[in-house]
């Protein structure tokens, strides 16, 4: 038996708006699947309608694909066999095939106009009959035509498809088939003479020798269209005449069990960049949305996804996009990152609002490294360093309280827990945790009788701003004794009178 050819798989968005969760997942799954057969994969920009495509979006794609760790082997940047990769860039090639597919008796120009569809597709609705498009102009006489070209009709460039039931063995879903009463003719090539996705994209498998196409279940429809068409491009000499194997993967749900939209505000990539998610984790999470690694583990290394999958066990039914699960799913991934990694990764967060200047001087990073093992096991996403640890790297005059924590916490009854504790601090010898704790204990607990729940919450406020930061003591002790001192005493400025 001949060897089974390599796996050649592509992932090919089209440059328009921002990268969305759907498109990462799909984008996760051909590269785990080219990855663990030792394949390749063919990164390739469907850029051919210039009305909605942008250059900005395109090196948003480039700079999504580069942070989420995926690495392609033909493609943008890379280069390989098959360039241009970007479709906008190969319509002289679509040009010929079309001509060549229209010589062949594979297609056939159709002068059908807009309101000539409509009406015959009503009509066909009307008598309970499939309501694609009916064949009219299959056939025409030359004098039919004639008389469509005194008329200046502009023909599009139709696929003739053939009168027979189309079959093939999903990757997903099994054997599925098609009859021919529902997939009609379709259109390949705009009357501008601008080629469409129908044609550009099975054109452009067949050149570039794709094995494998794992894509969304919403182009499901178009599968039987594409394989005929994989058969004229053979039959006219495109490609190496194999049809890929297709694999269609379930819908991703967002709330009230709809599809996820691109427009969902929580199907934004950027969003979660944003909001500090670190790839290790949204890719564990998003490769769950259909797949998993073993029924009682959800938490996986990229690696261990990569050595693990099968799209034969993706799953067909439609996955719901739950945050929550990938919020914790992340946090898990940021608890394992080693502290080195951590602090690097949070230097950007700090920087976007100015809390670290664009080059953090050794005395910032060596605060950042020192704070950050109080604070990683109680972050879900980077983001979160700015209100748990910005108390420490806002300059003295910027410092501020947040109001509502304030009118909650600092009232006229904090008064003798602050008086006693800045008593306390001041004549406090070493100003390390130990210490801090047993004066503040002694002060207030022993020495006021409050609880330390209350005793310390109007300190917290007081020093860090917020009810909710790394551990009290070890953060008076990074903010030092002066600094601490002064916010304890502007927060006994600024209580409301008894």
């Amino acid at each position: 038996m001949a060897d089974a050819p390599a796996v050649r798989v592509r992932f090919c968005p089209s440059p328009t708006g921002n990268p969305h969760v759907g498109l990462v997942r799909t984008a996760l799954f051909n590269w785990a699947f080219a990855r663990h057969h030792g394949g390749t994969l063919v990164f390739r920009i469907e850029d051919t309608d210039a009305a909605r495509d942008s250059e900005e979006s395109y090196e948003q794609l480039l700079d999504a694909m580069k942070w989420l760790g995926f690495d392609w082997d033909e493609g943008p940047e890379v280069g390989g066999p098959h360039a241009p990769y970007r479709q906008s860039l190969r319509m002289d090639v679509y040009a010929d095939v079309a001509r060549r597919l229209r010589e062949a008796g594979h297609a056939y120009h159709c002068y059908c106009s807009t309101e000539e569809l409509d009406a015959r597709r009503e009509a066909a609705r009307a008598a309970g009959k499939p309501s694609g498009y009916d064949g009219h102009c299959r056939d025409l006489t030359d004098e039919q035509v004639a008389v469509h070209r005194l008329e200046r009709r502009e023909p599009i460039l139709r696929f003739r498809m053939p009168d027979t039931t189309i079959a093939f063995d999903d990757l997903v879903r099994g054997t599925l088939s098609f009859e021919p009463e529902n997939v009609p003719d379709y259109g390949i090539v705009r009357a501008n003479g601008a080629p469409l996705y129908t044609l550009v994209n099975p054109v452009d498998d067949a050149l570039m020798g794709i094995t494998h196409v794992l894509r969304g279940e919403d182009l499901l429809s178009s599968t039987p269209r594409q394989i005929a068409l994989y058969a004229a491009l053979a039959d006219i000499g495109v490609g190496d005449g194999g049809t890929p194997r297709f694999g269609h993967l379930p819908y991703v749900m967002g709330e009230g069990n709809k599809k996820l939209s691109k427009r969902d505000p929580q199907a934004s990539l950027n969003l979660y960049r944003e909001r500090g998610f670190i790839p290790e984790g949204l890719l564990n999470y998003l490769s769950l949305l259909g797949w998993s690694l073993a029924e009682d583990r959800d938490v996986f290394t990229v690696d261990e996804l990569v050595a693990a999958f099968d799209i034969g066990k993706v799953n067909s039914n439609p996955a719901r996009f739950d945050l929550k699960k990938c919020e914790a799913i992340n946090a898990e991934h940021l608890r394992r990152l080693a502290p080195e990694d951590f602090v690097r990764r949070l230097v950007p967060y700090l920087q976007a609002p100015g809390l670290l200047p664009a080059e953090p001087s050794d005395a910032q990073l060596e605060l950042l490294a020192k704070v950050a093992p109080l604070t990683q096991e109680r972050m879900v996403v980077l983001g979160e360093i700015v209100g748990m640890a910005g108390f420490l790297f806002v300059a003295p005059e910027d410092f501020a309280v947040d109001p509502d924590d304030a009118a909650k916490v600092l009232t006229a009854d904090a008064r003798p827990v602050l008086e006693a504790s800045v008593r306390a601090l001041e004549g406090l010898g070493d100003f390390a945790p130990e210490p801090i704790q047993a004066a503040l204990r002694e002060a207030l607990v022993e020495g006021l009788g409050i609880k330390p729940k209350f005793a310390f919450t109007p300190l917290r406020v007081a020093v860090t701003g917020r009810r909710v930061s790394p551990p009290l003591f070890e953060s008076m002790e990074l903010l030092g004794r002066p600094e601490t001192l002064r916010r304890l005493t502007a927060a006994l400025a600024a209580l409301p009178a008894a």
